[in-house]
């Protein structure tokens, strides 16, 4: 969609596209409209538009909207009590791979993404 910003992108071009249920996409499209990404027009003509410009959406804003970046930001081995007081074995090693991670996806946009030198989305 962001390749094509001011398209109307009805729902089943996206399912087709992406190979995804129409079940997954509606949920996906839902939290995006819910963080104020996309609009969701309604009706027969209706289909998703980006209610913000790809350039001010952040891949970290994206990730947080539909699955958490909660989950990409804590223990790699899924411990609850993992910190630098009660580290796990891959503690030291994730901290900095995770902050280089988080640095990335909240300094890139959407805008920023080179769509002409990919195949599959």
């Amino acid at each position: 969609m962001a390749k094509e910003p001011e398209r109307l992108y009805p729902a089943r071009y996206l399912i087709e596209k992406l190979n995804i249920s129409d079940k997954y996409l509606r949920r996906i499209m839902t939290n995006l409209s819910k963080a104020g990404f996309i609009y969701s027009i309604q009706g027969r003509e209706g289909g998703y538009l980006f209610a913000r410009k790809p350039e001010e959406i952040t891949l970290a804003e994206v990730v947080d909207a539909v699955e958490g970046m909660k989950q990409y930001t804590g223990c790699v081995l899924g411990f609850c009590e993992c910190s630098d007081e009660n580290p796990c074995v891959m503690h030291n090693t994730w901290v900095e791979i995770r902050e280089d991670f988080v640095r990335t996806f909240d300094q890139t946009t959407l805008g920023k993404l080179e769509y002409g030198k990919i195949n599959k989305y």
